[in-house]
């Protein structure tokens, strides 16, 4: 075919992966290519001019509705019943009531978000919890966890760790656990929400630990990195997959389309990978190892480690079987492959859990940074993956797809298995592993087989060998009876003959004094 004459291959240039507004740093398709400082201000200015459009609109209907009533001849709500039903922009305007009560929630919730961290550095932070905490009469989810293992030793770690800090480490552990109590009791955030709490309440920590720290960086990311580990373990079972996202979604729609490409092989994404090589071999299982065990963990920064080592996996796999260095263009295709064999369990739930609760500086920068968006990269190519991408025609993508046909069962020039050095071309890895591991039980069960039958003529020998023992003992005692002859017991000097000759003892003899 002439589509086959050129590989296409999978390239993406290093600029795709910086944010889109041109700031430098890596940017998220979760975030529509932005980093997570720009997403932030876009978000609120978008928040903001819909508040503005929602006001502009509740004015306009209350115009209407004033303009309507007056027609009719009937009287305007009074001012005093509109109060109960939504704060007023303006005095001596009215809204309607369903509408109303929409954005008085609206704005009571952006209200107090935005008010949340800052009570926390207040004077008064102290007692304001304790009152909230008093009022809820049912414990959150995130508070009924604390008996657990794991969040306990979380627990303990943290303050152990702040005890070094001394009397900033206090303040820290009073806003954290404020933090945490507040946060569980709203069960009404949605994603975004949450995601906006959770990094204010990063960022003006953050600021005043960077004034105490007096501009340590380093400092600070330590403390940082501890805190959004107790924070998100205490938080984790409400963070992680809100009910009020689309999250579960995502991840079965991307599982099931991860199953359906199950015929893509290696040489279909032009990865520089040899996995007859052992050592390749065993950095693409330790790769998918890496990536699957992204879903056990609880910590934002724990998750972006798995991605990490499996990515360096991934970079040493290329390395061993190119004889040099691994490149950027290598490196993708490799991800595609290992995203493909692994199929990470609720993969679009961890990506989002990292993009909105991880400190926002570990995506911007660094290693971490640019293997997780090298990883949103890989998920949005496995999504719109194509017959062009593979270097297929649309027919063959097609029949792949639906199951009716197999990259391997339209290659006829090789017998089955193949053999020659054009075999990996033809033949998946996995079939090929296959057979190498079917020829290798076979040659250990003949071994086996001779070591048995070598054992048997040992034990045989040992047999007859005992038994000869036994006669030739038996022999010798025939030959040589055992006379055992009795002797008398005699007094030690009853042989003596010339004790009646000897003279009596001598009598003892008193002498006068």
């Amino acid at each position: 075919m002439s589509q086959r004459t050129e590989r296409r291959g999978i390239h993406v240039d290093q600029s795709e992966l910086l944010c889109r507004k041109g700031c430098g740093y890596y940017g998220n398709a979760a975030w529509q290519g932005l980093c997570s400082k720009c997403w932030r201000e876009e978000y609120q200015r978008i928040r903001q001019k819909q508040i503005q459009d929602d006001w502009a609109l509740a004015e306009k209907l209350q115009r209407e509705e004033e303009a309507a009533a007056y027609a009719s001849g009937h009287p305007v709500p009074s001012q005093s019943h509109s109060q109960h039903t939504t704060p007023q922009p303006h005095p001596g305007h009215t809204v309607l009531g369903p509408f109303s009560k929409f954005e008085e929630k609206k704005t009571n919730e952006k209200t107090r978000k935005v008010t949340t961290v800052k009570k926390f550095f207040s004077p008064s932070s102290r007692a304001a919890p304790k009152k909230e905490s008093q009022e809820s009469k049912t414990p959150s989810p995130s508070i009924s966890r604390q008996s657990s293992i794991e969040t306990d030793q979380v627990t303990r770690d943290f303050m152990d760790f702040l005890k070094n800090l001394q009397k900033p480490g206090r303040d820290v552990h009073k806003q954290c656990r404020a933090f945490v109590e507040n946060t569980s009791n709203k069960k009404d955030l949605s994603g975004e929400e949450y995601s906006e709490c959770v990094q204010d309440f990063y960022q003006n920590l953050a600021e005043r630990l960077m004034s105490h720290f007096k501009g340590s960086l380093e400092c600070v990311e330590q403390v940082m990195d501890q805190v959004e580990k107790y924070i998100m373990t205490r938080l984790y079972k409400s963070a992680f997959c809100p009910e009020s996202t689309d999250d579960e979604r995502k991840d079965l729609s991307t599982q099931n389309r991860i199953r359906a490409l199950h015929w893509v092989t290696i040489e279909m994404l032009c990865v520089s990978m040899d996995e007859e090589i052992p050592e390749v071999s065993d950095n693409v299982v330790k790769a998918i190892t890496d990536v699957i065990e992204m879903d056990s963990k609880r910590v934002p920064r724990d998750k972006l480690a798995c991605i990490t080592r499996c990515s360096k996996h991934i970079f040493s796999a290329i390395k061993v079987t190119k004889n040099e260095p691994a490149s950027a263009d290598d490196f993708l295709p490799a991800l595609i492959y290992i995203v493909l064999k692994a199929n990470p369990p609720r993969l679009q739930s961890n990506i989002q859990y990292i993009t909105r609760f991880c400190n926002p500086s570990r995506l911007m920068t660094g290693e971490d940074g640019y293997y997780f968006t090298n990883l949103c990269c890989a998920v949005a190519f496995i999504e719109k993956l194509d017959a062009q991408s593979l270097n297929l025609s649309p027919e063959e993508f097609e029949q792949y797809m639906a199951g009716h046909a197999s990259p391997q069962s339209n290659s006829t020039e090789a017998p089955w298995p193949p053999a020659g050095p054009t075999h990996s071309m033809t033949v998946s890895i996995p079939v090929t592993q296959l057979h190498h591991n079917l020829e290798v039980m076979s040659t250990l069960s003949e071994q086996q087989k001779t070591l048995m039958e070598a054992a048997q003529s040992l034990q045989g020998d040992i047999l007859s060998w005992k038994e000869n023992v036994q006669q030739e003992v038996q022999d010798i005692l025939e030959k040589y009876p055992l006379e055992v002859r009795c002797h008398t017991l005699s007094a030690i000097d009853g042989d003596n003959m010339e004790n009646e000759h000897l003279p009596p003892p001598l009598t003892p003899q008193m002498f006068a004094g």
